[in-house]
């Protein structure tokens, strides 16, 4: 008997027996059907209905939680403050260079320490305890020491911002290195490459996904620990008018600031994603979007 009518008879069987549909699919809930930015804005809405209806009913006072259209109004008014260049924007440059040069001071240091803790044997053993305790420690403590060493200028706060946000980037790094197949390895040492060779030509490129991963966590944590230092130290910078605002109970304006810091935080992160998504251009799913990093 031919193949088609073996095939054909093997059909009809299945068809008899009920099993025509063999393969297991996993049920789509309706939730998941529906577009992101749906599911977003309604859970916005939501979160706004909830603000007004408690602000509304006097359950909290407006003294310690704003309305919703309060907080609106308040970041209209610092938008156009931000716009026309007034003593906002200068604020707003002062927190930014301190986001930014913390931020590149903590990529150079995390780096470094994650080649060292990644690839020797000595950085692993010797280096690497002494970076997981002092990551234990609160560091926003360590806020009046970077002010006597450095004073109450802009390098203070460069400093415990990248103090704050550098242990993710050695993480990061240092499992980026660690994450290279063994295989590999053994390929680059069969064809006599050089240990800084595999390091270059293997071991960063494949260890990138892991390295970006801790990236996005610095470039988050960078914009909190520039505020801490302006709490903390002083400055001219948008931590000094939230202090000032908050020490005037104008919650309105603490909001508004607040908000807007978030909106420098996302600009960071997705500068850090919009990187991640040119250079490891290999580590995409087919939508486009970069896969998560191995653990």
């Amino acid at each position: 008997m031919s193949e088609p009518a073996l095939q054909a008879r093997s059909d009809l069987a299945a068809a008899e027996l009920g099993l025509t549909d063999t393969v297991w699919t996993e049920k789509v809930s309706w939730a998941s059907q529906v577009p992101r930015w749906v599911s977003m804005l309604g859970l916005l809405v939501t979160f706004l209905a909830l603000w007004q209806l408690v602000t509304s009913l006097g359950i909290v006072s407006q003294l310690i939680l704003p309305s919703p259209l309060d907080t609106i109004i308040d970041l209209g008014f610092v938008g156009r403050n931000l716009i026309s260049g007034d003593y906002m924007l200068v604020a707003f440059w002062v927190t930014a260079r301190e986001v930014f040069w913390g931020f590149v001071l903590a990529l150079a240091i995390g780096v470094s320490l994650g080649v060292l803790v990644g690839e020797t044997s000595f950085g692993e053993r010797a280096v690497m305890p002494y970076i997981v305790a002092i990551d234990t420690m609160p560091k926003l403590a360590f806020a009046p020491l970077f002010v006597a060493w450095l004073g109450f200028g802009i390098m203070s706060k460069v400093a415990l911002a990248a103090f704050i946000s550098v242990f993710p980037i050695i993480v990061g790094t240092a499992a980026g290195l660690h994450a290279t197949d063994e295989n590999a390895r053994m390929l680059f040492r069969s064809i006599g490459a050089s240990r800084l060779q595999t390091l270059i030509k293997l071991k960063i490129p494949s260890g990138l996904p892991q390295f970006f991963t801790g990236l996005k966590i610095a470039a988050i944590s960078v914009v909190s620990g520039a505020i801490a230092g302006e709490f903390l130290g002083g400055g001219q910078g948008f931590g000094e008018l939230i202090r000032v605002a908050a020490s005037q109970l104008d919650t309105p304006r603490v909001f508004s600031l607040i908000i807007y810091l978030s909106l420098l935080g996302l600009v960071m992160f997705g500068t850090v994603s919009w990187l991640q998504y040119k250079f490891v251009f290999w580590h995409r799913t087919p939508d486009g979007v970069a896969k998560k990093a191995s653990r």
